[in-house]
């Protein structure tokens, strides 16, 4: 393919001058503008006071956690400087701590177990739905998008009851779903979670795949690829930024939920959230145990934003900007 030379054309001074100030008008334009602003030393100031006001009172629950049940009781965590004192007494009480079915460690493990698949779930469906329904022509298209798109607006809670009576006869439009995925209690949890976090993953991926020019899925195609390579092998990587977004935020919100957990996971598969709630009913009188399983609930999420946090800024920025 030969390159193309550009022309230069005859400006005189006039028609500089007009140029000139055009740019630095476009120079000094909101865009500049807003960012002048948010980089200034003010701005940096004001987010770093912000930062520290935020930070303090989760210190402070960080350093009771290791203070022992007394020195909890009768002075501050600010104390720890003149009375250094710290034991992991109260972690090792508190993970043997629960009710008769289970410990907080045998929870610790259920969220986990119930967190990573439904977070996975809704991921995979809604990245094949979002490129549908960005790339695929099909008659309906736009209404069941659209309909996908209401479904954002139905309340959790109205859809509970209906669930608890569809997962008690066992099946989903007379397919046996809970007797295949097992009788553990994990799957109505995962399949709830799923469905609540479909709709606004689906839209949140369309949005994303729908930004990858048209260019590059037409060369796709005459190549010779069909929608499963174009998928997997150009759309699936150029949207890892924005699913692990999503991933992001679907699990924290499975990890920190109780409502859900309260209704479907009953007995041995109750997670951390349901049973810290039953700890800090009966042992509210304890600060000690109930800081140090405050900290066990967030170690879990705080691994996994910080290691997935590249990809939860690029995943933001995406799609801001075009061009």
């Amino acid at each position: 393919m030969s390159a193309v030379t550009p022309i230069d054309l005859p400006v005189d001074a006039e028609q500089k001058k007009v140029l000139a100030r055009g740019e630095r008008r476009a120079e000094t334009g909101f865009a500049k503008g807003a960012k002048r602003r948010l980089t200034s030393r003010g701005a940096t100031i004001a987010a770093l006071v912000i930062a520290i006001l935020w930070t303090i009172p989760t210190f402070g629950l960080f350093v009771s956690s290791f203070r022992p049940a007394n020195e909890v009781r009768t002075t501050g965590w600010w104390t720890i400087f003149s009375n250094f004192g710290l034991t992991i007494d109260n972690y090792v009480t508190v993970l043997g701590s629960g009710n008769s079915q289970l410990t907080l460690a045998d929870a610790f493990i259920n969220s986990i177990a119930i967190t990573l698949p439904a977070t996975a779930i809704p991921l995979v469906i809604a990245s094949l739905a979002a490129y549908a329904f960005a790339w695929m022509n099909f008659r309906g298209k736009n209404v069941l998008f659209i309909g996908v798109f209401a479904l954002q607006i139905v309340p959790i809670q109205m859809a509970l009851v209906p669930l608890l009576q569809l997962f008690s006869r066992g099946e989903i439009f007379g397919f046996p779903v809970i007797a295949a995925l097992g009788q553990s209690g994990y799957a109505q949890v995962w399949i709830a979670h799923s469905i609540f976090a479909l709709p606004l993953a689906i839209f949140l991926l369309h949005n994303f795949i729908a930004e990858i020019p048209g260019e590059v899925i037409e060369a796709a195609r005459v190549d010779g690829a069909g929608h499963g390579q174009i998928f997997f092998r150009i759309v699936l990587p150029l949207t890892m930024p924005a699913i692990a977004s999503f991933a992001i935020f679907q699990f924290l919100w499975v990890w920190n939920d109780l409502l859900v957990a309260l209704i479907f996971a009953d007995g041995a598969v109750a997670p951390m959230t349901k049973l810290l709630a039953e700890i800090t009913g009966s042992r509210g009188q304890d600060w000690h145990l109930l800081t140090a399983g405050a900290f066990i609930s967030i170690l879990v999420p705080l691994i996994v934003f910080f290691s997935l946090q590249r990809y939860f800024v690029r995943g933001l920025l995406a799609g801001s900007t075009k061009g």
